[in-house]
């Protein structure tokens, strides 16, 4: 038989700090939630009976749910102009295959190596490949990404290693850096 003493024996709470810090997440969640509820509502009073429950909910289940991920603000400032240059530069090619008489395309899924841990940066990063012209994240592996390309002759793959460089920076994750300097 087992006693109370022996129950409260194995009971394990976790630190101060890892509580402090799922709070503090836990707001800011709920503060990000919060002014999403507010835009997608267009700020109508009474959908507020609604949004608070819901806004509960998705910060419980989004901090049970989703680990705390570590971001870097340089990393985000660097991010940003990054994606719209690769954006508009791929925005201008896939206009231009797609205008030329001969539609020089050469389609292919390739395979590129990951350096990126797993969670979040690798599913970041094969959400930006797909948000890039001319590529699509076909499928997301355990220590690759099969990226659908459209020419396979042009240089995709310092394409991808610029593009996982980028959001490893984002992330604050070190990696060798593009071009394979080690």
């Amino acid at each position: 038989m087992v006693s109370i003493f022996d129950r409260r024996q194995r009971l394990t709470f976790p630190p101060r700090d890892s509580v402090i810090i799922q709070l503090r997440t836990g707001w800011l969640r709920a503060v990000v939630f919060t002014l999403m509820w507010w835009i997608f509502t267009d700020d109508v009073t009474d959908s507020w009976q609604v949004g608070v429950p819901v806004v509960l909910l998705a910060t419980l289940v989004s901090v049970a749910l989703l680990p705390r991920v570590t971001w870097s603000l340089s990393g985000i400032a660097r991010f940003a102009p990054f994606f719209l240059w690769q954006s508009l530069r791929g925005g201008a090619d896939v206009a231009w295959r797609a205008f030329h008489p001969g539609m020089p395309i050469v389609p292919d899924l390739v395979e590129y190596p990951l350096q990126l841990s797993s969670g979040l940066p690798r599913v970041f990063m094969a959400d930006t490949v797909s948000l890039l012209p001319g590529t699509l994240s076909a499928e997301l592996g355990e220590n690759s990404l099969t990226v659908h390309v459209l020419d396979k002759r042009k240089d995709f793959l310092s394409e991808l290693e610029a593009v996982e460089y980028s959001v490893a920076r984002m992330f604050g994750v070190s990696l060798n850096p593009p071009g394979g300097g080690d």
